[in-house]
């Protein structure tokens, strides 16, 4: 399969590497300071915080073109808008994952319906100068397989190729028939715990804060309620009918979690605030509706 990975953050860099190191037809396709950093350094690799980084011969694009079986697009929410416009006239499958609760209908008014199909990765890293540390046995990635699916929800001979890729490449998949839902009920959790630590300078000091802690979790349920549709997985809607005497302290220990410490929960870049900006508009524009 001719693969083109748009976007050079940690989550495109490292699923490129997969994909052509799986055999696949891969380009990465940068822009900017990472565009120069890849050209002159290619993609570099690293376990975790072991000194061994590996290079790996991806070839680097700067703009999309026409051939190309699949686009997956790797960008932070609020960087879609100038993504759709540099697709609109390019053909190929484009699976967006990302965070996004803004459902399906303004990716397809750009692309087609026909194109479009969600996602949403199950891995993990962070950038330690021009090199991708990931994260290859985290929880996450051994638990949860990384849900893809089509607007409307079908499995199809395409999608199932697609998630075959993938699969090809270490990366466990799964079919999701309801992938907008699923996005709508992420984005309703994560908005408002990725704000609530970075007001309070991280996931740690937000843990030592039981009053910030609920009223975090009052705006979960409050976008929970809001959903058109109920929560999916199914299990979110414990945040809603669990009391808050439990639910605080089990968010305070997560909070305190090796785990939190090493997720994005600990950016406080303007690049995160934004995203969670934008995802909070989605969430707010939904619940409107």
């Amino acid at each position: 399969m001719k693969i083109l990975v748009y976007g050079a953050g940690v989550l495109g860099t490292l699923h490129a590497a997969r994909l052509h190191e799986a055999g696949h037809d891969v380009a990465l396709l940068a822009r900017g300071g990472r565009l120069a950093a890849l050209r002159e350094h290619g993609v570099l690799l690293a376990e975790g915080d072991n000194p061994a980084v590996r290079r790996v011969s991806v070839p680097i694009v700067e703009k999309p073109s026409n051939g190309y079986d699949l686009i997956t697009v790797f960008v932070r929410t609020h960087q879609i808008d100038a993504v759709l416009e540099s697709l609109a006239a390019v053909d190929g499958d484009v699976l967006f994952l990302l965070n996004w609760a803004a459902g399906a209908e303004p990716l397809a008014a750009m692309l087609g319906r026909e194109r479009v199909l969600l996602g949403f990765p199950n891995s993990g890293g962070t950038m330690d100068g021009n090199v991708v540390r990931y994260r290859a046995t985290s929880l996450m990635n051994r638990l949860v397989p990384m849900p893809i699916g089509a607007p409307d929800g079908r499995p199809s001979p395409r999608l199932e190729q697609i998630m075959q890729a993938f699969r090809t490449a270490g990366i466990r998949t799964k079919p999701e028939p309801k992938m907008d839902a699923w996005l709508t009920t992420h984005a309703a959790f994560e908005a408002p715990l990725s704000q609530a630590a970075h007001a309070a300078g991280g996931p740690a000091a937000l843990a030592a804060d039981p009053e910030a802690v609920r009223t975090m979790l009052r705006q979960i349920r409050e976008n929970l309620s809001a959903l058109p549709t109920p929560p999916v997985p199914r299990a979110f809607a414990a945040l809603k009918t669990l009391p808050e005497a439990l639910l605080v302290p089990l968010l305070r220990s997560f909070l305190r979690s090796p785990t939190a410490a090493r997720s994005g929960l600990s950016d406080t870049t303007p690049t995160a605030t934004a995203e969670h900006n934008r995802l909070t508009e989605q969430l707010q524009s939904r619940a409107k509706k």
